[in-house]
């Protein structure tokens, strides 16, 4: 899928697709018929000409991301490339405009995240003479593409790197549905093609020269914090692109990691946890208005559609339209100058450090063990702090602390999955139900103040304040409701036995 934005931004493109090695004395294999193919069109030969850009120790290779200016082609121009999955990929594409050795400065900002500020220099250099042939089914239409490529590169880097090489890919067209892959895959792979284990020609070029990413550390809270830090810096791509989802994405993943940090800073070192976690409460503060307005935005404009017409009464819709519109813009804002601070990059540097020193991390099982049956007496006692409060402001507080024990609790077990199993399944399950039901408690309680300044922004404009005084109403009865969901669900779990692991 093709989607083409405004004011210079990129053009985005969803690219499915899989790459094959070919002896260079085959032929090209033959793909009619294979799956809905029924036709292959008359080959289009092109000279490609692309330079790629990464930072002088190779950041963007490392984590799968290529930045390239190609000449030549259909889509000749500055190319992004962004994985998503082992056959899908995100191309945003800029014109060809600038320096051609200096990166458009939006494409640079997107991966900031990558390069911590490194400079993007010349990386490598590679000529494809490409031959494509167009797939086509019964009725003319392209179900995909063939491109058979001969491929010439050179790499800098410490040491310089020379290669040739012949390499096929099918690249499904827009509309096509996925499951085509595996049928054309079969026909490619029977006529004698591998698949490569090269996630593009850059890589293959740069194998030698890329630091290895590594796998298992050996460490499970150094890797916990690794695969969060990978989360936090795809949906940094997200939040700048304003693509949807991606600040909630990124905020859970700041959360785990402050999380983890506290609830395990005795097996790291406490001053450096405590500082880290500190910082990462900062960015999810930044974060979270952009975030906690498109929630309630969500949330008050359901409310207000499931509501009688009849006690629809002003013009509601369009009076929260605009107070959240601006909200909106001005929490994103808040987000991006947070993402593009120099404060930003510090905490990402020092995530990286605990992350690449697993072997200074104390993560035996005893200590996992302690650690998490500490978030467990920790929880225990913020429902007793809780427990007898009158409705009011004091227990909404004392609740929205026990829903922050219970997340911690619950990302504690997570973290320690891969010594426990499901040993602490049934206790986290429940442990996650007590927190969702407490934070849709919290969500109420934090609606009905923007409930009450929006009647009385409609007071002060003449309009009329009854429906949002309705649905404030309401707001304190689903308050009440999620409270008494709340001490069942606690009940059930206070009643069972807590996991031999615990103990």
């Amino acid at each position: 899928m093709v989607t083409k934005t405004q004011g210079g931004a990129p053009v985005v493109e969803a690219e499915i697709e899989r790459k094959y090695d070919l002896a260079a004395d085959k032929p090209i294999p033959p793909l009619v018929p294979a799956g809905p193919v029924t036709n292959q069109a008359e080959p289009r030969v092109d000279v490609l000409d692309a330079t790629y850009f990464d930072t002088a120790d190779f950041r963007l290779a490392q984590a799968g991301i290529t930045l390239r200016r190609r000449l030549g082609g259909s889509d000749e121009g500055w190319h992004l490339k962004l994985p998503v999955s082992a056959d899908k990929r995100e191309e945003l594409r800029l014109p060809l405009s600038g320096k051609p050795d200096k990166v458009p400065g939006v494409l640079a900002k997107l991966v900031r995240a990558h390069t911590l500020g490194a400079k993007l220099v010349q990386a490598a250099h590679l000529r494809t003479e490409r031959t494509s042939y167009a797939l086509l089914d019964a009725k003319g239409r392209e179900v995909a593409t063939l491109t058979d490529d001969v491929v010439t590169g050179e790499a800098g880097g410490e040491k310089a790197h020379l290669d040739r090489w012949r390499e096929i890919e099918i690249e499904l067209s827009p509309g096509t549905d996925p499951e085509v892959l595996d049928s054309l895959d079969q026909a490619v792979v029977k006529a004698g093609a591998e698949r490569s284990r090269w996630p593009s020609k850059l890589r293959r070029l740069t194998d030698e020269l890329v630091p290895s990413a590594g796998g298992a550390s050996g460490s499970v809270l150094a890797d916990y914090f690794a695969a969060q830090l990978d989360v936090l810096r795809r949906n940094d791509i997200g939040v700048r692109r304003d693509a949807e989802d991606a600040v909630h994405q990124m905020r859970v993943a700041s959360r785990r990691l402050r999380s983890g940090l506290k609830t395990f800073r005795r097996s790291l070192d406490a001053d450096v946890a405590n500082g880290l976690a500190a910082e990462l409460r900062w960015l999810g503060g930044e974060l979270g208005p952009a975030r906690d307005n498109e929630v309630m935005a969500a949330r008050l404009h359901a409310e207000v559609k499931a509501l009688p017409a009849e006690l629809v009464l002003g013009n509601v819709e369009q009076l929260m339209t605009r107070h959240f519109a601006r909200e909106g813009e001005e929490s994103k804002a808040r987000a991006l100058r947070a993402l593009d601070s120099k404060r930003y990059t510090d905490l990402l540097r020092a995530l990286e450090k605990i992350v690449r020193r697993p072997r200074k991390i104390k993560d035996g099982k005893e200590e996992l063990r302690k650690a998490v049956a500490r978030s467990d007496r920790k929880l225990r006692a913020a429902v007793a702090a809780a427990s007898g409060l009158k409705p009011g402001a004091e227990r909404d507080a004392a609740l929205h602390e026990v829903r922050k024990k219970a997340k911690r609790a619950r990302y504690a077990a997570d973290t320690v999955r891969p010594v426990t199993g499901k040993k602490l399944r049934k206790w986290r399950k429940n442990v996650k139900a007590v927190q969702t039901t407490l934070g849709t408690h919290h969500d109420v309680v934090v609606t009905r103040e923007v409930l009450r300044l929006l009647g009385l922004r409609a007071y002060a404009e003449t309009e009329n304040a009854f429906t949002y005084g309705l649905l404030h109403g309401r707001s304190v009865a689903a308050a009440e409701a999620a409270h008494r969901r709340f001490a069942g669900e606690w009940q059930e779990l206070s009643k069972g036995s807590r996991p031999k692991w615990l103990k």
